[in-house]
């Protein structure tokens, strides 16, 4: 049986077409500006705000920019690229007074050489190499000896001294800066070209999360970590010993006159280094004469590479409150013991501030034992540490 039809028909069926696939597309559309919608209103909050301008220029000729992160409270963190620094932390007290809690520099001269490391970032590799020596698949390596016989810090050019590059960046929930440096083969003694980078974000539940992270083109050793010095009661307040300190680790590395880690991880029950209960920063330490106070790495509780409670902080004065949770193994409380009180530490003094240093051991290049800092060819180092400030 035939069927007839005519071109009106073909016209007709085809036009019908055309107005679904237009129907369809107009929908397709549609959903599409509602996904971007969507995602624009992930964005950081409006009224979060990301400052810059130049805080200062180096010696040779180098612009060193400042940026200043704003919380949708007012609250307010600011970093700067000479050092990767972190600068000021302005947080409200119980009353809701906001105070400067890091003890910092006003201008850039005091940072570009000599400092007692103000909210640096540290490396290639913080703290204690004993003689400044390690070996690598079975080749020896020295880097430089700036702490008598023994290497710290990384050496005289170290991370702390040198203009990382930056870019701001918005999250979900946070704005942020990103500090990239290149560490060339070679520098300081330390094999391979290390890129480093260390994120500064900043949300509205005044959480400071910064991340470390870095890749090298051959096998060496990196341990980086952040080098605030902190007083809730507001820098410059005077001492900060009468902070009631929780830190959660059941252990501390053991270590001899030089302050170089034995191997052995001590209990700390029953020594000044108990601070599994809450315990004034001042309590016993007059009885740690040798280093004039603490300046002891903990073992910190849990496993390490997750993010886990490492300590809290509070000052009975402001009520302030600092909770630090860390991927590292180890975190080093140091109670500003030799802060000269002059021009060199802008006029603060011993016992003025603590250091609460996540990082992994000292000496880890040469204690097997330890968790391992040997970076490799096609691995990632990534290490996170969150300072979450509230009052009570």
């Amino acid at each position: 049986m035939s069927v007839n039809v005519s071109w009106t028909d073909v016209w007709y069926t085809n036009a019908k077409k055309n107005v679904m696939m237009l129907r369809l597309f107009a929908n397709a559309t549609t959903i599409v500006a509602i996904a971007i919608s969507f995602a624009n209103s992930l964005a950081a909050d409006p009224n979060m705000k990301i400052l810059s301008n130049v805080f200062g220029v180096t010696q040779e000729g180098q612009d060193v920019t400042r940026f200043t992160l704003t919380n949708s409270h007012g609250h307010s963190v600011s970093v700067m690229t000479w050092g990767a620094t972190l600068l000021d932390v302005n947080v409200p007290d119980r009353n809701g007074n906001r105070a400067n809690v890091n003890l910092t520099f006003d201008q850039l001269e005091p940072y570009l050489d000599g400092h007692p490391y103000f909210g640096s970032t540290v490396g290639r590799f913080c703290n204690r190499i004993a003689e400044g020596k390690f070996t690598i698949d079975g080749r020896p390596y020295q880097v430089t000896t700036n702490a008598g016989k023994h290497h710290i810090h990384g050496g005289k050019v170290n991370f702390t001294y040198q203009n990382w590059s930056a870019e701001s960046f918005e999250t979900e929930d946070a704005v942020g800066v990103r500090f990239q440096l290149t560490s060339p083969d070679g520098q300081e003694g330390y094999p391979g070209t290390v890129q480093a980078t260390v994120e500064y974000s900043w949300n509205d539940k005044n959480e400071l999360r910064i991340a470390f992270s870095a890749t090298t083109d051959s096998p060496t050793h990196v341990n980086l970590t952040n080098h605030s010095y902190w007083n809730l009661a507001g820098a410059g307040s005077g001492s900060a010993m009468d902070h009631i300190a929780t830190i959660e680790a059941d252990q501390f590395l053991d270590v001899d006159d030089d302050l170089i880690p034995t191997g052995k991880l001590n209990s700390v029950a029953g020594t000044v280094l108990d601070f599994r209960d809450a315990t004034p920063l001042g309590e016993r330490v007059d009885q740690l004469v040798s280093t004039k106070g603490y300046d002891h790495c903990y073992v910190v509780r849990g496993a390490v590479g997750e993010l886990r409670s490492a300590a809290r902080v509070v000052d009975p004065k402001s009520g302030r409150v600092l909770e630090i949770e860390t991927t590292q193994p180890g975190m080093q409380l140091y109670t500003a013991n030799h802060l000269p009180g002059n021009e060199r530490s802008n006029g603060y003094g011993g016992h003025e501030a603590f250091c609460l240093e996540t990082q992994h051991y000292p000496n880890a290049p040469n204690r097997e034992s330890f968790p391992s800092t040997l970076l490799a060819p096609g691995e990632r180092m990534h290490e996170v540490t969150v300072h979450r400030f509230s009052a009570q």
